[in-house]
């Protein structure tokens, strides 16, 4: 995977959610970089990291690991956002003595339902290579009935080419693998480690019926909620939310 490196310390591993890249957990890293080694990777299609036909938790798991070996270290302090904390979780549950901390952003370890036909539908019928401007794919993205916040997250994505416009992420490779990413395996362990879940008041990804999954896979898990945040806590409030996720990994 494609990753950037900073700072110096315990290796902590930072993880984007779906249609990311590795800029969305930017700001926590510069907060952790003066004690921690902070890598900040782009999940497999997404970003610069490779383009693969199909993707899944144990095969993400397996690239994390593949990772941490890279980076010839004992263990990592895994945070994700997202489908990104649904891999940190993963890499948990399957590697348990690879990973130290465990930082899970606005995610649950279950079966979500489809909530992004109309992003997949936007994103599918952009006419990239004919843009002009951002402006102009920002106004597509309204007409499909997109937010205007989800609409300028997911433009980040959109990068200049030679004629147009192109898409840093793999658009045919998460359409395909969308069920196995809202999905969630059956892993046969728990993971014991040290675990903080973060939840934004706003939001229905993590919510009081998910609370006996979360126990029974990560008995020891602390839990934290960010009033007045939806679920891009990390963006909405990222001074509060930097600050519960560093004084757990430095406490604990």
């Amino acid at each position: 995977m494609h990753y950037v490196i900073s700072g110096q310390g315990p290796v902590v591993i930072l993880i984007h959610g779906l249609f990311g890249d590795l800029d969305n957990l930017k700001a926590l890293g510069k907060e952790l970089e003066e004690q921690f080694t902070v890598v900040r990777i782009d999940v497999l299609n997404h970003g610069s990291s490779p383009r693969v036909a199909s993707m899944n938790y144990q095969s993400l798991a397996d690239s994390m690991v593949k990772l941490i070996e890279e980076l010839d270290c004992n263990q990592a302090i895994l945070i994700g956002h997202s489908m990104g904390g649904k891999i940190a979780m993963a890499t948990a549950l399957s590697y348990p003595q690879l990973v130290s901390k465990l930082v899970v952003a606005d995610i649950a370890p279950v079966a979500y339902q489809s909530r992004h036909d109309k992003v997949f539908a936007a994103l599918e019928s952009m006419p990239i290579n004919e843009l002009k401007d951002r402006r102009q794919a920002l106004t597509h993205m309204q007409a499909c009935d997109v937010d205007d916040g989800t609409a300028q997250f997911l433009l980040k994505s959109l990068t200049r080419a030679e004629q147009g416009f192109s898409w840093k992420m793999n658009l045919k490779g998460l359409k395909t693998s969308y069920a196995d990413i809202i999905d969630w395996p059956d892993f046969s362990r728990n993971y014991q480690g040290p675990c903080l879940f973060v939840r934004g008041g706003d939001s229905d990804y993590v919510t009081a019926e998910h609370r006996h999954a979360i126990m029974t896979q990560f008995p020891t898990v602390k839990a934290k909620t960010i009033e007045g945040t939806g679920h891009w806590l990390h963006a909405q409030k990222p001074a509060i939310f930097n600050r519960i996720v560093k004084d757990f990994i430095t406490a604990n």
